[in-house]
């Protein structure tokens, strides 16, 4: 599960990235993206480890 952090990143670079496009500045466009996929790629990473966890905890018996 994402932590509130990487949804708060993905949250406010779409924020970012919208309020860039409306103004027609590209610098505050391009934060935003980057922002997004920052939260994106944080929320991947985190789910990745709760399944290593769960597969770990299975293997060894844990989860029983």
């Amino acid at each position: 599960m994402a932590d509130s952090d990487s949804k708060f990143d993905q949250v406010a670079g779409k924020l970012k990235e919208t309020a860039g496009k409306v103004t027609g500045d590209k610098e505050t466009e391009t934060e935003g993206r980057l922002q997004n996929a920052d939260g994106q790629v944080a929320e991947k990473v985190d789910d990745a480890k709760a399944t290593l966890k769960g597969v770990a905890d299975h293997l060894s018996g844990k989860d029983e």
